[in-house]
């Protein structure tokens, strides 16, 4: 069930209290969405709680639940806010956080280009300068505050975030025009 019609007839029987399409509809989704989050918050855990609540949600409000996007985008335009909503509650710094404010989801046909994205982000920062990227590092993955970082390096932390900025511009420049409209 990809198309929209099939989205329109699940939500319907949804709607009506079909547990079995509701399941269908969890199943289909739910690796993906689980997967998704992970890449953001790095705590499979936490994302599957994230994948239940999205579907809870779903679940309780089923008689009032209405889309205007397919349902695919619906779901992952979801799991990306409970990602941002748990990055900001518990301030946990990740890559491209910075990119809360913009429309990912929408724009993602498959899975695939997720994964090719992750990958190109990845392969971007490997290119980085040696200091440049140590500092994203770790920033994004080990979760430092540009204090903390500034202070093992013994750097001012204005060149950290100097770093930082600069090493974002620079992803911005390998991802080039097929992703301009994550920035």
């Amino acid at each position: 069930m990809n198309t929209n019609s099939d989205d329109i007839l699940l939500l319907k029987l949804i709607k009506q209290g079909d547990q079995i399409a509701f399941r269908h509809l969890f199943y289909q989704y739910a690796d993906s969405l689980e997967r998704f989050i992970t890449y953001y918050i790095h705590d499979r855990e936490k994302s599957q709680d994230l994948v239940l609540d999205i579907f809870t949600y779903i679940w309780e409000n089923r008689q009032n639940f209405e889309i205007k996007l397919t349902l695919k985008a619906y779901l992952f335009q979801a799991a990306r806010n409970k990602s941002f909503t748990y990055i900001r509650d518990k301030k946990i710094p990740v890559y491209l956080e910075e990119m809360e404010g913009m429309e990912i989801v929408q724009n993602y046909d498959s899975e695939l280009e997720l994964q090719e994205l992750h990958h190109l982000i990845e392969e971007a920062v490997s290119l980085l300068p040696d200091k440049c990227r140590e500092i994203f590092r770790k920033s994004r993955e080990e979760n430092l505050t540009n204090k903390e970082i500034a202070g093992q390096l013994h750097i001012s932390e204005k060149t950290v975030e100097g770093q930082i900025t600069i090493a974002l511009k620079k992803i911005r420049i390998h991802l080039g025009d097929s992703y301009s409209y994550l920035w």
